[in-house]
C-alpha cells in the first residue's frame, strides 16, 4: 500500500497526532497517517483552506462530527478526535490496514457468492450501526469499504456528503462514481437510510460482476441511468440476485431495510457455504491419489489388488487361490484370506471391493483367523532367552545345594557307620604262644 511523503507544506503536528506520511488527496482535504503519544495510528483528515473559511461548511462538519461520535459499531472506523475550531477543522478516525473493496476486485477479480454476502451482511450490521446513531452514509461505494484482517470496515460516513465533496480516508479511494448514488440523491429529495440500501446494492453487484450495474459513461449519462434505466445484473449469482435487485428498486419504500438484508445475507452465505462443501465431497475409498492405511484383513485384500495390477504387456496372474502374496509381508504357503478364496467358498461378498486406502502405499499388519494379531517375534526372543537363564539358574542352584550336603554328611564323626566305616579295615587276631601241654 504506497505512501507519500510529506510535502514541504504539509504540516507535521497536528492537534496531539504527529504526521508520518501522506495518504492522498481529495475534494475535501488531505489525508495523513499519523499516530499519537501512545503509538495508535490514525487516519487525519484536514480540511481545505477554501472550505475552512465557509461558516455554512463548518456548520454542517460540526454536525456530522458530532452525530460520527455517537456510532458504535464493529464495522465502521471510529472517530477518535477532531477540532472543530482550528483554523482548519480536522478530525481523525481510526486507521484501517488493508485494501479496499475497489482495489480488491480490480486486483483479483469478481468475488465468489458466498463472498460477497459475508461481506454485504457485515456491512450491513455496521449501516445498522450507522442509522441507529442518525446518520446516513450517502457515499457508500467500494472505494468506501476497506477489507481489513478483522473483517470489512466503512469508511467517510456522510461528513463530505453534506456538501457534495468527495472524501478521502484511506489510500487508494477516489471521487465517488454516480453509479453508486441512489436517484432520490440525484433528484435532490431528502436521502432516508433506504439509501444507503441502494448504494450496497449496486457495491455487491459490482463485488459480484466487477462492475457498476449502470455501467460506464459520463456522469450525466450515468445519472440518467440510475434514475431512469433498470440495473444490469448479469453475472450476478442466482442466489443473490433477486436480493440485489430489490435493494436497487427506485422507490425506496420498495427497498428492505438494513436489519432484514442482513438477515438475508447471512442465510445466503451459510447456504452457499454449505452448497461448496457438498462440491467438495469426502475421497471414496479406493481413490489411488488420497489412500488409506487398512488393517486387518483389509490389509491382505489391498496386498491382494495390489498384487494383481499389472501393466499393459505383463503376464497374466495365477488365480488368486493358489497364487501367494509376495512382496506384501505375508509369508508363502500361508491359508488363504477371504480375498484369495475363489467365487462360491463363501465368507465373502460378490462383485468387487474397493481398494482400501493406504497413508504410505503399503498394507498394514497381518491378523491371524481369529482376527488377533500375531506376538511379536522379538519379544518371544526375549521371553524365551530369560527362561532358559532362569532354568539354568535354578539348575546350578540344585547342584550346588546337593554338592553342599554331601560334603557336610563327609565330614561328620564317626560312628561306625556311614562314610567312615566303609574306609576301616578288621585286622586278624594276633597269633597265640602255644601251649607246651599241648604236646
Amino acid at each position: 500500500m504506497a505512501m507519500m511523503r510529506l510535502r514541504r507544506e504539509d504540516p507535521r503536528v497536528v492537534g496531539s497526532f504527529r504526521l508520518h506520511r501522506r495518504l492522498g488527496a481529495g475534494g475535501m482535504g488531505v489525508v495523513y497517517l499519523g499516530s499519537d503519544r501512545k503509538g495508535q495510528r490514525v487516519a487525519l483528515k484536514v480540511i481545505r483552506p477554501d472550505l475552512a473559511e465557509d461558516q455554512e461548511f463548518r456548520s454542517r462538519f460540526a454536525r456530522e462530527v458530532s452525530a460520527a461520535r455517537r456510532i458504535r459499531g464493529g464495522c465502521t472506523a471510529r472517530l477518535v478526535a477532531a477540532d472543530l475550531e482550528a483554523d482548519r477543522p480536522w478530525f481523525a478516525t481510526q486507521y484501517v490496514p488493508g485494501p479496499s473493496l475497489h482495489d480488491r476486485v480490480a486486483d483479483d477479480g469478481p468475488m465468489a457468492a458466498v463472498e460477497v454476502a459475508s461481506v454485504g451482511a457485515a456491512l450491513s450490521e455496521g449501516l445498522v450501526a450507522v442509522h441507529e446513531a442518525g446518520v446516513v452514509h450517502r457515499d457508500l461505494k467500494p472505494s468506501n469499504i476497506l477489507l481489513s484482517p478483522k473483517g470489512p470496515r466503512i469508511i467517510d460516513f456522510g461528513i463530505a456528503w453534506a456538501t457534495g465533496a468527495s472524501t478521502l480516508t484511506h489510500v487508494g479511494t477516489a471521487v465517488g462514481s454516480p453509479g453508486f448514488l441512489a436517484p432520490e440523491q440525484v433528484r435532490g429529495a431528502a436521502v432516508t437510510p433506504a439509501t444507503d440500501v441502494f448504494s450496497l446494492g449496486a457495491t455487491l453487484a459490482y463485488a459480484a460482476t466487477g462492475d457498476s450495474p449502470f455501467g460506464h459513461g459520463s456522469s450525466e449519462v450515468m445519472l440518467y441511468r440510475v434514475v431512469h434505466e433498470e440495473p444490469h445484473l448479469q453475472g450476478v449469482p442466482d442466489a443473490l440476485a433477486p436480493l440485489v435487485r430489490a435493494c436497487l428498486a427506485k422507490d425506496p419504500e420498495e427497498r428492505p431495510s438494513t436489519l432484514q438484508l442482513s438477515l438475508r445475507l447471512k442465510e445466503i452465505a451459510a447456504r452457499e457455504g454449505q452448497g461448496l462443501t457438498e462440491l467438495r465431497p469426502p475421497a471414496q475409498r479406493g481413490e489411488p491419489d488420497r489412500p488409506e492405511r487398512p488393517s486387518g484383513r483389509l490389509a491382505e485384500q489391498y496386498a491382494e489388488q495390489r498384487t494383481q495390477r499389472r501393466p499393459q504387456g505383463a503376464p497374466p496372474s495365477q488365480p488368486p487361490a493358489t497364487r501367494p502374496l509376495t512382496g506384501t509381508g505375508s509369508r508363502p504357503g500361508a491359508r488363504p484370506t477371504p480375498a484369495q478364496r475363489g467365487p462360491g467358498t463363501g465368507g465373502s461378498r460378490s462383485g468387487p471391493r474397493p481398494a482400501p486406502r493406504s497413508g504410505a502405499g503399503r498394507p498394514g499388519p497381518r491378523t491371524t483367523g481369529t482376527g488377533r494379531r500375531p506376538a511379536n517375534p522379538r519379544l518371544l526372543r526375549q521371553r524365551l532367552f530369560v527362561f532358559v537363564v532362569v532354568t539354568l539358574l535354578v539348575a546350578v542352584g540344585i547342584a550346588l545345594l546337593q554338592g553342599c550336603t554331601a560334603a557336610t554328611r563327609g565330614l561328620g564323626p564317626d560312628t561306625g557307620t556311614g562314610v567312615g566305616q566303609t574306609h576301616s579295615r578288621q585286622l586278624p587276631p594276633a597269633p597265640q604262644a602255644p601251649n607246651p601241654h599241648d604236646y
